[in-house]
């Protein structure tokens, strides 16, 4: 599922061009061949090398902006990281990469129950500080993911999003940086269709070094994981296809197929195993949320069970997502429905016999507020999509093209079922990787929006080694 890039334009920096570039910004300025030139490029994904022609460790909007203005006279095109999950398609044109690490504001307004965070905030660091106010944000599976790229991908919640909607739906205010270097402070009212663009749109109108949002008078959980044996996984999924549509708004689920490496640090019970994982998230008390999750519990005999009543902070155990960085391959997309032949076609693919050799294979159950148009409406595509499937492989370099191989097998065997529409953070790189395949996520008439607005703030595409949304 590879995609070779083009032959680019190739730039040759001199000595006097990189030193003027670093007496303009206050953060690092790094060439390849520096001495912390590959950490500060290192992505989440150790599949995927960032080699910039120069990097700019951002410590401010101003920072940003300078460094805007010189990819403009170069002639490169910006691409921007902070944890090093968003996705950077390969290029062989020369290309400045921002890092916003170094952007670490972070303000709590307990009486307006909203956050203020930098573009290198991390969910984790908001958990902790909401907490102290008895608020929650709607942060995602994977808490050191980094708030800002999260949240113009959407921003799917495995807890409040089902009651109250994606993380961009409750964006109230941002700073950004456009094509033109100018820093902008960009709201509904100020800048509509911006604004409208950027929450779903994700890297293509600028850099965000700033970002407000609401926060919600939340503190507790019942929630965590259910692992069955992989054997068990048909009966598992059918009382699982059955009993997803049937929760209240309060409830979210998601289930995966794993099959699990042996270390330390998993339970005894987990270790090398091959299972499967059903995972809930229940805005509720302990009894409710256990009344819930009882035909799951009964639906097979459980290896593992640590569904409890837990603090918000501990979102992160609903889900187990990886923390440390690790060589990938994924595959992500939306499901109209999940019938009994979709089931039948997932468990052929994912099964005991099946020989998948992929780590992680899920679906999440979206619904409810994640389909309702907010209060502010912005590009999120994803809504009516009542399910989304997600899959990646582990392993070393030798074995990762076979698991890229099955993904597209995975992939072809669900189309009969398969969604145009997804949530954007789950588009691999080597997917929407043209025109079309973006109109296709966005829909067209989302997509042609999208592009004029393009066209006012990015005319010369600047931004666009991402999922590309091209100027009209």
């Amino acid at each position: 599922m590879n995609h070779a890039s083009e032959k680019g334009t190739q730039i040759t920096l001199s000595p006097d061009e990189v030193s003027n570039l670093r007496n303009d910004v206050a953060g690092p300025v790094m060439v390849p061949g520096a001495p912390e030139y590959s950490a500060e490029c290192s992505n989440f994904n150790l599949n995927r090398v960032v080699e910039p022609t120069v990097v700019v460790g951002a410590q401010s909007a101003d920072d940003v902006a300078a460094a805007i203005r010189f990819a403009t006279r170069k002639g490169m095109p910006v691409a921007v990281q902070n944890a090093g999950h968003q996705v950077v398609l390969p290029v062989s044109d020369s290309w400045l990469l921002i890092t916003t690490t170094r952007m670490d504001e972070l303000a709590v307004d307990t009486d307006a129950r909203t956050a203020r965070v930098g573009a290198g905030i991390r969910w984790r660091q908001v958990l902790v500080e909401a907490a102290k106010a008895g608020l929650a944000p709607i942060a995602g599976s994977a808490p050191d993911v980094g708030v800002v790229g999260y949240t113009l991908g959407g921003g799917l919640s495995p807890l409040l999003g089902r009651s109250l909607g994606y993380a961009a739906d409750h964006v109230r205010w941002m700073e950004v940086v456009t094509a033109d270097g100018r820093i902008r402070a960009v709201t509904a009212d100020s800048d509509p269709d911006l604004f409208w663009a950027l929450l779903g749109g994700k890297g293509n109108f600028g850099v965000v070094t700033r970002i407000e949002f609401a926060l919600f008078p939340v503190t507790e959980f019942y929630g965590g994981g259910i692992w069955f044996r992989g054997e068990d996984m048909a009966a598992v999924l059918e009382v699982w296809r059955k009993w997803a549509p049937t929760l209240a708004e309060e409830t979210s689920t998601s289930v995966a197929v794993q099959r699990l490496p042996d270390l330390d640090a998993l339970p005894e019970p987990l270790r090398g195993a091959f299972v499967v994982h059903v995972r809930i998230g229940h805005l509720g008390d302990a009894a409710t949320g256990s009344e819930i999750a009882a035909p799951l519990r009964a639906a097979a005999t459980p290896l593992l069970d640590s569904l409890t009543l837990r603090p918000f902070t501990e979102i992160g155990e609903i889900h187990l997502d990886p923390v440390e960085r690790i060589p990938y391959v994924e595959s992500g997309t939306g499901l109209r429905e999940l019938s009994a032949e979709t089931l039948d076609a997932f468990v052929a693919l994912t099964g005991p016999d099946s020989g998948c050799p992929l780590v992680t294979v899920e679906i999440r159950a979206l619904g409810g507020a994640l389909d309702r148009e907010p209060a502010v409406a912005n590009a999120v595509p994803s809504r009516g999509v009542p399910f989304i499937t997600f899959a990646f492989g582990v392993g070393s370099p030798a074995e990762l093209p076979k698991m890229d191989e099955y993904l597209g097998s995975y992939v072809e065997r669900l189309a009969p079922w398969a969604a145009d529409a997804t949530v954007v953070n789950f588009v691999s790189p080597d997917e929407a990787t043209t025109e079309e395949g973006v109109q296709r996520l966005f829909g067209r008439e989302r997509y042609a929006r999208l592009a004029a607005v393009k066209r006012q703030y990015d005319p010369a595409n600047m931004f666009r080694l991402n999922h590309n949304i091209r100027p009209s």
